[in-house]
């Protein structure tokens, strides 16, 4: 989607609290490509002035998240937050809370469930109340997963099942996702996750292999069947589905139990590894199947795409909901999609 004058010239500052982090120098390039000022917050100060100096004329405001007045200062004059800063467990409520006393909207990039959770659970009516909006999981996991199950959903105001499955080329997670990743399985005593009948339940049971039909040029491939993100807490939160599950390849599951594993590595200009990536949905209701997909490169570098549209139609008002929610409900799931299409492929919606 080609920007009007007015979009690119918007000139919102928009902070990004943990700017320096992988995912959130993303992010800052993203908004400033988009015509924001990013605003750099963080909790280390030393990153955080390196950070500063690779952008002259951009203002760094370091905060401690156990500071409300420091949070309160790092998100004057800003318009928005995008929070980048995990583990979520320990920064969204805060960061959620200052927006809030602020009065602008939040949105953050959290895969972890629970913090998710917590954030539909306790800060709906504040939100709603307050005007504004609340949008975790505004990222690779969980908000494209939900977007593509709602543009599947089309017309159907309710379905049976919803499978996303996720064929990454390979993982390479970052510090902050392992340090994620450590964190929710402290919250839930090691055991998985999922949702059915309904309702999240946790499980001791080990995780299936199974093969997944994806999409040409991928295939037949072998994935985790009890691989559960954060999809199960964005698409049931709008969505009347009982049951979502989702899948991940095996090839890159493997790379979060190897000892030390190495982070992404940088291929091109932009900064993005060479990780490929295709998700595929598949939505059900009785006989019928519905189906959409989406392709494209560098799981952590286009959750900057979709944060930054996510903030700019939030803040043009291009909205359907104030309160706490998840991008399908919050928005044109379609033609936020068709938005993405320069980093994003995707396939509609088939049977």
């Amino acid at each position: 989607m080609s920007m009007t004058a007015e979009q690119r010239e918007s000139g919102h500052t928009v902070a990004v609290f943990g700017a320096y982090g992988h995912t959130g120098r993303f992010v800052v390039a993203e908004l400033r490509e988009r015509g924001f000022v990013p605003l750099l917050a963080g909790r280390d100060a030393e990153r955080l002035h390196a950070l500063a100096a690779e952008h002259p004329g951009l203002d760094a405001r370091q905060a401690s998240v156990d500071d409300s007045a420091a949070l309160d200062r790092a998100l004057a004059g800003a318009a928005a937050v995008i929070n980048a800063a995990g583990p979520f467990a320990a920064t969204a409520a805060q960061v959620i809370e200052a927006a809030l006393r602020a009065g602008i909207p939040y949105v953050d990039v959290s895969a972890e469930i629970e913090a998710n959770i917590d954030a539909f659970a306790h800060f709906g009516d504040r939100a709603r109340e307050a005007g504004t909006v609340v949008l975790p999981a505004m990222a690779f996991y969980g908000g494209l997963g939900d977007l593509l199950a709602t543009t599947a959903m089309g017309d159907w105001t309710a379905a049976d099942e919803v499978h996303v499955a996720y064929g990454l080329s390979s993982w390479h997670p970052t510090a902050g996702t392992l340090a994620a990743g450590r964190v929710s399985r402290e919250r839930r005593n090691g055991r998985g996750v999922r949702y059915t009948a309904g309702e999240l339940a946790y499980h001791d049971d080990a995780s299936p292999v199974l093969d997944w039909d994806f999409p040409a040029p991928l295939g037949v491939r072998p994935v985790l069947g009890g691989f559960t993100m954060t999809d199960v807490v964005t698409i049931p939160s709008h969505l009347s589905v009982p049951k979502v599950r989702t899948y991940m390849a095996v090839d890159a599951a493997k790379d979060l139990s190897v000892p030390d594993p190495a982070g992404p590595v940088p291929v091109d200009e932009r900064g993005r590894s060479a990780q490929t990536f295709l998700v595929d949905v598949i939505v059900r209701s009785g006989d019928t199947r519905r189906r959409a997909a989406a392709r494209g490169q560098d799981i952590y570098a286009v959750t900057a795409p979709l944060a930054v549209e996510a903030v700019d139609r939030i803040l043009s008002g291009r909205t359907r909901t104030t309160g706490v929610a998840s991008a399908g409900r919050l928005f044109d799931a379609p033609d936020f999609l068709r938005a993405l299409a320069a980093h994003v492929t995707v396939d509609l919606p088939r049977g």
